[in-house]
């Protein structure tokens, strides 16, 4: 089994800066990838960032430069650091692990940008 803890998330007005956090435990394999996707509502859920063991990264389109993940020093910890915020990207965010064909989920943390 795998939990996922979040960390982060709230409001924030337009042109603000938000940092979100995960933390996995349990049973993590050495190669997984790791990191965020989000849902708006009535919107599918999407891509935010995502950072694989060999630190290669995959961003959402409209991140355009907004947004960083990196690895915390912690075991299996990532953040995203979100520059530039737009109510455009009012969201749960939601952290994921994905290994070994299994994705596991974190239960969201909601994000609101206000104009």
């Amino acid at each position: 089994q795998v939990q996922l803890v979040e960390s982060g998330g709230g409001s924030v007005e337009a042109g603000g800066s938000m940092r979100l956090s995960c933390q996995a435990s349990g049973d993590i394999y050495s190669i997984h990838v790791m990191g965020w996707y989000r849902q708006a509502p009535q919107k599918q859920r999407e891509l935010v960032a995502v950072i694989s063991t060999a630190d290669n990264i995959n961003y959402g389109g409209y991140v355009q430069g907004r947004f960083t993940i990196s690895r915390a020093d912690a075991k299996y910890t990532v953040n995203l650091q979100m520059n530039n915020l737009q109510p455009d990207d009012t969201a749960v965010y939601y952290c994921t692990i994905i290994q070994q064909g299994n994705d596991f989920w974190g239960p969201g943390t909601q994000v609101t940008v206000s104009s």
